[in-house]
């Protein structure tokens, strides 16, 4: 990594705070409707504390989504794919599942699991779960064709059929599927936040989405955008976290638009 990586994000944000700015002072809108850069930055420095609270228990839910959810997903795709029978059946339900949208099951979740913090994980669980499932498993079902038809000439009279489509599944199709999992948990890290905010809006006590929501009905639109700031920095971190990992986990994996082999190139 260059000084050019190292510049690149410093740059990019200045660019927005200037069009955030620019678009503020050119439309004169009103500073409870959108307040100016700096008068976040004050907010977030003064109300610090409370924001860090109220971070905690938002960022707890998203990773205990994300874990669960990916986890959920895993297990889900290996089912369809090792299971010719489950696949009639669990396909159409997990398709079925995301026609209902997640927002609309938060105040059923809500009701049923209680205004702490698993009702919340649950509804960050619902929305990262099929895009880690869809993932992987089509990643299980684009296994290269010359890798299994030799795993089956292999093991060809080893063992019972169970044994052969075990061993077919773990040793051939899931490293094969591994980068595609990888993509799924990018989507999902992309989209967990969405499930702990909604779900705090719908009902809770703490967390960002609280916060947000009490500070817009205060009109302390300051603080709104302040706990939004922390919200969508986080949702950076902790992408780019997983890709940095996904990539070391998976070194084989070929990646040929990298920006910053593309920054080497233009060298």
């Amino acid at each position: 990594m260059n000084w050019q990586s190292y510049l690149r994000w410093p740059i990019v944000l200045a660019g927005l705070l200037a069009v955030w700015q620019l678009i503020v002072t050119a439309t004169g809108v009103p500073h409870y409707i959108l307040p100016a850069p700096h008068r976040v930055a004050a907010t977030l420095v003064e109300r610090w504390p409370l924001i860090v609270d109220h971070a905690g228990v938002t960022i707890a839910e998203i990773v205990l989504g994300l874990v669960f959810g990916t986890l959920l997903g895993v297990v889900g795709a290996l089912t369809v794919a090792a299971f010719r029978p489950a696949r009639r059946w669990l396909l159409p339900i997990l398709v079925a599942s995301q026609a209902v949208p997640v927002f609309a099951l938060a105040p059923i979740l809500v009701l049923w699991i209680g205004y702490g913090m698993a009702s919340k994980v649950v509804m960050a669980m619902l929305i990262i779960f099929f895009p880690v499932t869809a993932a992987f498993l089509d990643g299980l079902r684009r296994t290269e064709s010359g890798w299994i038809d030799l795993a089956q000439t292999m093991t060809a009279g080893h063992g019972s059929a169970w044994r052969q489509t075990a061993i077919l599944l773990f040793r051939i199709r899931v490293p094969a599927a591994l980068p595609a999992l990888a993509s799924g948990i990018r989507v999902a890290a992309a989209v967990a936040p969405i499930g702990a905010v909604v779900g705090e809006w719908v009902g809770s006590s703490a967390g960002l989405g609280f916060l947000m929501l009490q500070a817009n009905g205060r009109m302390q639109i300051d603080l709104m955008f302040a706990a939004l700031l922390v919200l969508a920095v986080f949702g950076v971190l902790l992408w780019f976290t997983l890709d940095a990992l996904l990539r070391r986990l998976l070194p084989w994996q070929t990646d040929s638009f990298s920006l910053d082999a593309e920054t080497d190139n233009a060298q």
